[in-house]
């Protein structure tokens, strides 16, 4: 996908300072990483009368392929087979209005140290942008950019199939757009205007993306007749955060209208007062999660298994239901970060009867783990190699056995809502893989059938409509007390599931906490704090976040 700028001038006032507007050599051919591909800017024309600078935007395909689930946000918007074609490499959309905020974004704020008073001027313009996803027409197209000062907005439709007339219109346009008007005023109607046309974003649309689309319409949005439809497309129809940027431009035009500050409108609340709410971490949603389970187990002796620094071991003991907890980790210096961080050394007597640390692979079979109520594994299988995964599967299933396991995992299709995720990476370096939704509930489906388990699942943290939750969890719980597989042999060796798909399996959910994440308007973080120990296959460790 791409898009051009395209100048006039003269000797005296040369075409080519758009070169010094961009903070971009025209004579150079300059490239720039980007999370979902690469984006190239170039000048196929420069000179004193006219000079075109085009942005080219090449989208990682594969990548797309693999994470881009349905609607919009990475997938072809309205396709059925949107999982391998779609328009996503080709189309002007959300994709390139981060591309053209990330490579133009001194120009974007108008800044220019060489000409600054060439930034603040208007100059003479034409914009084309050859594919153009426009939900709505040729009409919307005219009704968003016809108010902003362009003099000539053309939006030709592109048909279907020029050989067949009869086939009608695609959605999609050819827009051409001039006027006069600052650099700078054009790029932010581009940044705002090309996902509200699309009616799609490829990320996830979280509470700062309000501050975004404020800063970029400052100075038009706020009186423009569509305001409402902007607002609401470029938010995703997040109508919480739509309801809050309404708000605050509405604030916007009364402090225009009456020449004052919108501070001094806005001055109902003191401004030493902290109103706001802080979005929930990850790591604490997920937590919460487990806790939740745990208590609707009834589980009171429970594993934590790979354990890290010792997050969810330190919430356990906050509750007394819980009167044994038990971490255990590969990492004697993950295990020496938890001892310091529930402070075992100066901890009272009936609290240290309570939890204790030890050291141990999960790869094993450990008789001191039988017996127990819950085990947790939280963030722990993707660290593992795939050919290592049955000899874990066979300690904790076939060999301690306990009455309830959670396992959480992150779900792979919601990568894509992670802006600064480049495309076709993991969440981590040493993850070994990442599952989607259908692998993982075929795992463990075919692990509760093989070990005698029932299994549900259910989300953690904003589950989206398209792509899921950021964490996918698990709950088993064992429906029989049959010895399963050669126990007690030391080795791990017994057979496991892998990715099985065992017959009988009880995928209920009724035994789960209800989901009461509010799925609008709050902001997921990359976990940074929750089991922090690596299980390599190795059998050593390293200290990340999962």
């Amino acid at each position: 996908m791409f898009l051009t700028i395209s100048t006039t001038g003269n000797p005296e006032r040369p075409a080519t300072d758009l070169g010094f507007l961009l903070h971009k050599h025209p004579e150079r051919t300059q490239t720039f990483s980007t999370s979902h591909g690469t984006a190239h800017v170039l000048y196929p024309e420069a000179s004193a009368e006219r000079c075109t600078a085009a942005l080219l935007l090449e989208v990682d395909p594969v990548a797309l392929v693999r994470r881009g689930k349905g609607k919009g946000r990475g997938g072809a918007p309205d396709s059925a087979l949107a999982q391998y074609v779609n328009d996503r490499p080709y189309a002007a959309s959300s994709l390139l209005a981060v591309a053209l905020a990330k490579v133009f974004k001194t120009a974007l704020h108008g800044e220019c140290k060489a000409m600054p008073e060439r930034a603040a001027a208007p100059l003479p313009l034409r914009v084309e942008v050859p594919a153009l996803p426009a939900r709505g027409g040729a009409e919307l197209v005219r009704a968003l950019f016809g108010p902003l000062g362009w003099t000539t907005v053309d939006a030709e439709p592109v048909p279907l199939d020029r050989e067949f007339p009869a086939w009608g219109d695609s959605r999609y346009v050819r827009l051409v757009l001039e006027g006069e008007l600052r650099l700078a005023d054009a790029l932010n109607h581009l940044y705002v205007l090309l996902p509200v046309l699309d009616d799609a974003k490829h990320y996830w649309v979280a509470p700062d993306e309000v501050d975004k689309l404020l800063r970029a319409g400052d100075g038009w949005l706020a009186g423009h007749p569509e305001r409402k439809l902007i607002t609401a497309r470029y938010l995703s129809r997040c109508w919480g955060l739509a309801r809050e940027a309404t708000e605050r431009l509405e604030l916007v035009r009364l402090a225009e209208a009456e020449g004052l500050d919108v501070e001094d409108v806005d001055n109902a609340v003191d401004e030493t007062t902290d109103t706001e709410e802080r979005p929930v971490p990850l790591a604490e949603r997920r937590r919460e999660a487990i806790l939740g389970v745990l208590t609707a187990a009834g589980a009171s002796r429970v594993l934590d298994l790979g354990c890290g620094q010792g997050q969810l071991v330190q919430a356990l003991l906050k509750d007394p239901r819980f009167t044994e907890i038990v971490g255990v980790d590969v990492s004697a210096r993950a295990l020496g970060i938890a001892a310091r961080r529930l402070r075992l050394d100066r901890m009272g007597e009936r609290q240290a009867v309570r939890v204790k640390l030890t050291q141990g692979s999960l790869a094993y079979t450990d008789k001191r783990l039988a017996g127990y109520d819950a085990a947790v594994l939280s963030e722990v299988i993707e660290h593992l190699d795939l050919p290592r995964l049955p000899a874990l599967e066979f300690a904790v299933f076939g060999s301690a056995r306990p009455g309830t396991v959670v396992v959480t995992t992150p779900n792979v299709e919601y990568n894509v809502r992670w802006e600064t995720l480049p495309a076709g990476h993991v969440r981590h370096g040493d993850h070994r893989f990442e599952w989607t939704r259908k692998e993982f509930r075929d795992w463990a489906a075919g692990v509760a059938g093989q070990y005698g388990y029932e299994v549900g699942f259910a989300p953690v943290g904003p589950d989206d409509p398209e792509v899921g939750p950021p964490t996918q969890m698990a709950v088993f719980r064992r429906t029989d007390s049959r010895d399963v597989g050669p126990s007690g042999n030391g080795n791990g060796n017994g057979s496991g599931s892998g990715s099985g798909t065992g017959t009988g399996t009880d995928h209920r959910t009724d035994h789960l906490p209800p989901d009461t994440t509010d799925h609008r308007t709050d902001h997921p973080t990359h976990d940074t704090t929750d089991h922090a120990t690596d299980h390599r296959s190795d059998g050593s460790s390293k200290e990340a976040a999962a």
